[in-house]
């Protein structure tokens, strides 16, 4: 049950649009939605910056992130931008600068190995930190560390402490923003059983659908329910699961160096393209998209086996198409020239919203071919 285990979840408040409010301060306390692309704003005074209006944006794009004051008009990250600005078209819109949300990534990350270097690596804004070794209380720790990260960067962040991973991923969003939250066995019944089933990291939108039909709708309930009764409807190892995870138990250790499965890149375009029409565009966008993907292979040194196409249409339907290759391939023109056997594959029964590139069965291997770098889009079609 790892009763003596120390873990913290640090998960970064409303991160891309916290870093935004660091460079425009005048819009602290406004909604503000970063996403898509930019709005042209209105004139204003002299000496006075002017930004655009959720509500005069055009064309495709989702939400990538909102301050709390826009989630408190409904808006969320993932949500179409159209459909956002129904909800608040008075926020304000920002485009995203994902090189200065690295940037404050890296120093955030860097500030906290400082002072707990055992670190698994969630994503941009949130990590998992093994406090298991330190004597200094919760409380102070925590803070410390919340200091540590403000100092680095301005921004403030949530931390929640537990014995372990589950708990403490539930935990840190339980006081946001700038939230420090210990939780301890006692607190699971108190704390996570009046929740949602759903705020259980691994509880998808289907299992929280097929357990609200069962009648279990909190994390309690689903407690109560025996664990054979959770085999019988979700298999024996899921069912299990879930006993364990609804009396917050988790053994999982630190992975303090993970290798992705899989990396992806993809585009939603401002307009529907036509598959011959829009050729010279589309070929452009391929390229781009394999180029995006051959530097991040590039910079966490992998190379990949099995190259993958997403193709998303008008009338919303999707198809994936992918090959895989007996050597292990990195650059963009290896990627491009793998991709056009995917590219014939595909019914180009409509016009295009959306394109894709995904590269799979990845490893460590310096191995390289040479592949003649030719790539006609479209060329099957």
């Amino acid at each position: 049950m790892g009763l003596d285990r120390r873990i913290a979840h640090l998960d970064m408040d409303a991160f891309f649009a916290s870093v935004e409010l660091l460079r425009y301060p005048e819009l602290r306390g406004h909604p503000v939605v970063v996403g898509g692309r930019r709005v042209p704003a209105p004139d204003g005074e002299p000496g006075h910056r002017t930004f655009g209006r959720l509500g005069d944006y055009t064309g495709r794009g989702v939400v990538t992130t909102s301050t709390y004051e826009a989630r408190a008009l409904g808006v969320f990250s993932g949500m179409g931008l159209m459909q956002s600005a129904r909800l608040a078209p008075n926020a304000l819109l920002l485009p995203a600068d994902f090189e200065a949300y690295k940037e404050y990534s890296r120093r955030f990350k860097q500030a906290t190995l400082e002072i707990a270097p055992i670190m698994e690596d969630r994503g941009i804004d949130e990590i998992y930190l093994d406090l298991s070794g330190f004597d200094e209380p919760d409380d102070v720790l925590g803070g410390r560390i919340k200091q540590a990260v403000c100092d680095a960067t301005g921004l403030s962040c949530s931390i929640a402490i537990s014995p372990n991973k589950l708990l403490s991923k539930i935990g840190s969003d339980l006081d946001k923003p700038d939230g420090l939250t210990i939780l301890s066995w006692d607190d699971v019944p108190l704390r996570i059983w009046p929740l949602p089933v759903s705020k259980v990291n691994g509880i998808g939108p289907k299992a929280t659908e097929k357990l609200k039909m069962l009648g279990i709708q909190t994390i309690g309930e689903l407690a109560q329910v025996p664990v054979k009764d959770l085999q019988v409807h979700f298999g024996g190892y899921y069912g299990h699961w879930l006993h364990q995870a609804s009396h917050g138990r988790d053994d999982r250790p630190l992975e303090t160096s993970r290798q992705p499965k899989s990396l992806s890149r993809e585009t939603t375009f401002e307009r529907n393209l036509h598959v011959r029409n829009d050729r010279a565009e589309l070929t452009k966008i391929v390229d781009a998209l394999c180029r995006r993907v051959s530097e991040d292979l590039q910079r966490k040194s992998l190379t990949c086996r099995t190259v993958g196409l997403k193709v998303k249409f008008a009338d919303f339907s999707v198809v994936t198409r992918d090959v895989s290759v007996s050597y292990p391939i990195q650059s963009a023109d290896q990627l491009r020239q793998v991709l056009a056997d995917c590219l014939r594959r595909v019914a180009w029964h409509d016009r295009i919203r959306l394109l894709g590139v995904k590269v799979s069965g990845l490893c460590d291997s310096n191995e390289r071919q040479t592949l003649s770098p030719q790539l006609t889009f479209w060329s099957g079609a």
